[in-house]
């Protein structure tokens, strides 16, 4: 995989508000909350490919077993030639190549280490332009075939990518395929998987794997990975992500404890991350621009109060926006602050009370979350109130993984979880106390489904955003329904600059720094 980054030029327009069919927008709300039931016909659970399907089957150099010996990167040269003519690649970059082991210190563990993994940055590409390239080593010879990608606008108020597809909790299963194939009927300009990409760790080193780990290897001295799940996801979205750029944040999933404490290794070795580039020090929080939208991708899994170096990143971040150029603020992380549905409730109210004042203040427009394995999407909350100035949240953990559904909300009898049972260990602390005003008062979850939910329904799937103007964006979610692409929710986002000025109060602290 690699990485592009390119200089832009900033310019500043205005416009109207259009006028837009009869698909609901945010200025009808709030809406009252809507519960789709559950449809028993559906594959609730999911297969995993196996690792005889053609289309995942291996052809890398990866090795797995109780006596590996690392390959040396440097024994290849990593390259891309590229050009915008298919026949003329006339321009090279050079990058570096790197491996990365997944191991235990146990006996009868097998361990893994990766086939080579090349990253290389392309500079000074123009805006909205179809590049053609191949990456390798010509002097084995041994290069790739040509594919193409086409570079996202220069950012400016008039300027955004056609269809960004938002997908979670994506994983390798048959219902993964087809979620992928709706996504490549939607010619997506971007992707973003917000987290749980592989669930390498649902697996056993010895390739056995299980819809509930700890149900069936409880007796597993560590948590085991399967790391060539990752060989065959990558060899499985090859064709899509060759072609569209993805940008990815880590979910719970992507942990994957080893020796000497290592953690995140997989996910951190394999992707391309435009740390340096925001000024992040990690892979697992950085930004980004996609035309007008400023792109902000947090770690639910790393520190993230006052004090942590993530938190001070993001008040340094939002404090750069320049909204008369990036008019969209959007936010993304993997475990969600505001969800309905029994699993995973409140898991992330840390969280939520340490960053969501400085999102809320800064006028943060969406929010995407997956994690919790069904599709949900908010009114405009904070605080849990509803709030005119507030961000809209949309849980999109449905991408197909071999998980079960999430079905079973809070609100229902029996539904809502014991308070100690709901943190994550990974995630730390425990916030999460009664409410202590409006109709959940004095109770851990709501009776009914919370005002604050508007829509919600268990079903794989994924979404599309299709930012229209600077204040007008289409959100749609496509339901796999059997196979079948099914245009689920349908909503115009609506921003409101003129009511709902950024409140921010970490712009001085932080404009000088560069």
């Amino acid at each position: 995989m690699f990485s592009s980054y390119y200089a832009i030029a900033l310019f500043f327009l205005c416009f109207s508000s259009p006028s837009f069919g009869k698909i609901p927008t945010t200025l009808d709300g709030p809406f009252e909350p809507v519960t789709v039931p559950f449809d028993l016909s559906l594959r609730g659970n999911a297969v995993d490919l196996p690792e005889t399907d053609p289309r995942v089957q291996h052809r890398g150099e990866f090795q797995i077993g109780y006596d590996i010996k690392p390959l040396n990167p440097e024994t290849v040269k990593s390259y891309v030639h590229y050009g915008t003519s298919n026949y003329r690649l006339t321009r090279e970059a050079t990058g570096y190549a790197q491996i990365y082991s997944q191991l235990y210190p146990f006996e009868g563990l097998q361990n893994y280490t990766s086939g080579i993994i090349h990253h290389v940055r392309l500079t000074g590409l123009k805006p909205s332009t179809k590049y053609y390239y191949r990456c390798g080593d010509p002097y084995i010879p041994a290069m790739s075939s040509i594919h193409h990608f086409i570079t996202m606008p220069v950012s400016g108020p008039r300027n955004f990518p056609g269809k960004i597809a938002i997908v979670g909790d994506l994983g390798l299963t048959y219902n993964t395929t087809a979620t992928v194939s709706h996504i490549s009927s939607n010619k997506p300009d971007l992707i973003l998987l917000v987290g749980d990409v592989t669930y390498a760790n649902l697996y056993l080193t010895n390739g056995s794997g299980s819809d509930c780990y700890s149900c069936d290897f409880s007796q597993s001295p560590i948590h085991e990975t399967y790391q060539p799940r990752w060989d065959y996801w990558g060899r499985f979205m090859q064709k899509l992500i060759s072609k569209i750029p993805i940008m990815v944040v880590e979910g719970n999933h992507e942990t994957e404890n080893q020796a000497e404490n290592k953690t995140f290794v997989a996910y951190s070795t394999r992707f391309a991350f435009p740390s340096e580039e925001s000024h992040s020090k990690s892979t697992f929080y950085y930004s980004f621009n996609a035309g007008g939208i400023h792109f902000i991708m947090l770690g639910s899994y790393i520190a993230y109060n006052e004090s942590a170096d993530q938190y001070k990143w993001l008040e340094m971040d939002l404090a750069k926006v320049d909204r008369s150029v990036t008019p969209w603020l959007v936010a993304t992380w993997h475990a969600p602050w505001y969800t309905s549905y029994h699993a995973h409730y409140r898991e992330a109210e840390c969280m939520r009370v340490a960053m969501e004042d400085l999102l809320y203040s800064n006028g943060v427009d969406i929010v995407f979350n997956g994690h919790v394995h069904a599709y949900e999407r908010s009114n405009r909350v904070y605080n849990y109130a509803l709030d005119q100035c507030a961000p809209i949240h949309i849980t999109v953990g449905d991408g197909g993984n071999r998980e079960k559904m999430a079905i079973g909300h809070a609100d229902e009898p029996g539904g809502c979880p014991e308070p100690s049972t709901t943190p994550d260990k990974y995630m730390g602390g425990f916030c999460a106390a009664n409410f202590t005003s409006g109709p959940a008062n004095g109770k851990f979850c709501w009776d009914r489904q919370p005002d604050f939910s508007a829509y919600r329904e268990s079903s794989f799937g994924h979404g599309i955003l299709e930012v229209k103007n600077a204040t007008w964006a289409l959100w749609t979610w496509y339901r796999n329904q059997d196979s079948e692409k099914v245009a689920g929710d349908q909503i115009y986002i609506v921003r409101q600059p003129q009511i709902c000025p950024v409140r921010t109060k970490v712009a001085n602290r932080w404009a000088n720094v560069v």
